[in-house]
């Protein structure tokens, strides 16, 4: 079936290493666009932009090609695939790093095919340069919204190039602990704010098993995290977040403030799957009943 990409991701494919209190798996499904795509995809099209090595798994592979991904822009290169490994102990809301291997990422030229430049944009977590680079290929006003997400080595060691991303895009989500050394400022309400005069005029802040925050402008939209008694695997709740976020706003064309709530509600409802099997394997296996489901109960829990 061929397929129309409104949407665009640009990130990292992985195979992860992850240990929580609930088990432990050495090849493991992960990246940021792969989560991404996967949720989005559940929305609208996504056309993925990312790097493997030769040892990427052809399974992994198949699991992309279940959904309406775009692959023409997942390179294959000699070398092996970007791999991290984390473990979560008492804190499931943060993993502590234990190996992060660039591999063939630190080649990673990401290149626009002619005719498939994108109406929304997200810029996942990679080196800001590489995040410009994309920027710099894309055309305004047909790309119409722009959104990226970094982390705290990034804001550490990169600050300046950040900055010139920021300056070029519509809306950054980040956790809240990204925030508030982005901004310099502990409060999160004036650090969205500082992070504002930077560029984005929505800044969306993720708390993880707090919830989220969403800063439009002047508006301001604050949503509870979808209670579980159990999380298995938090890796690339974030990103499906995301993913799902940008997926309906992409495919609904709004991006209002009302919009922008319903898509943060869309987002909570895909990353509360996400956590409940390691790598994307509780993605694979849900469906539209599920989700409604659960929007539904999302509703009923958020009324008063």
């Amino acid at each position: 079936m061929t397929y129309r990409f409104p949407l665009m991701v640009v990130g990292t494919v992985a195979v992860d290493s992850v240990e929580t209190p609930f088990g432990q798996q050495d090849r493991v499904f992960g990246g940021s666009a792969s989560y991404f795509s996967y949720a989005s995809s559940f929305f609208i099209p996504v056309d993925l932009v990312a790097v493997v090595g030769r040892d990427f798994p052809r399974q992994y592979r198949k699991i992309l090609e279940e959904r309406p991904i775009g692959l023409e822009h997942l390179t294959v290169k000699d070398g092996k695939t970007f791999h991290w490994s984390g473990k979560y102990e008492a804190d499931m809301n943060a993993a502590r790093t234990l190996a992060t291997d660039l591999n063939v990422l630190l080649e990673f030229e990401p290149t626009l095919k002619p005719g498939h430049e994108p109406e929304y944009l997200f810029l996942a977590n990679i080196d800001p340069d590489l995040q410009m680079e994309v920027l710099n290929q894309v055309k305004r006003p047909k790309c119409r919204f722009v959104a990226c997400d970094t982390m705290n080595y990034w804001i550490d060691n990169k600050l300046a190039e950040l900055k010139k991303v920021l300056a070029r895009v519509e809306m950054i989500v980040i956790n809240d602990g990204e925030a508030r050394l982005l901004a310099r400022d502990v409060n999160l309400v004036k650090a969205a704010r500082k992070i504002q005069t930077m560029g984005p005029q929505v800044v969306v802040i993720k708390k993880g098993e707090h919830g989220v925050l969403l800063f439009y402008g002047e508006k301001f939209f604050a949503l509870p995290a979808y209670l579980l008694e159990e999380v298995f695997d938090p890796t690339g709740a974030g990103d499906s977040f995301a993913g799902a976020l940008m997926g309906y706003l992409a495919k609904t064309g709004d991006v209002s403030f009302e919009s922008m709530k319903q898509a943060i509600v869309q987002g909570a409802v895909i990353a509360s799957f996400t956590v409940e099997s390691f790598g994307l394997e509780r993605l694979r296996t849900l469906r539209d009943g599920d989700i409604n489901k659960r929007l539904d109960d999302f509703r009923k829990i958020c009324r008063f």
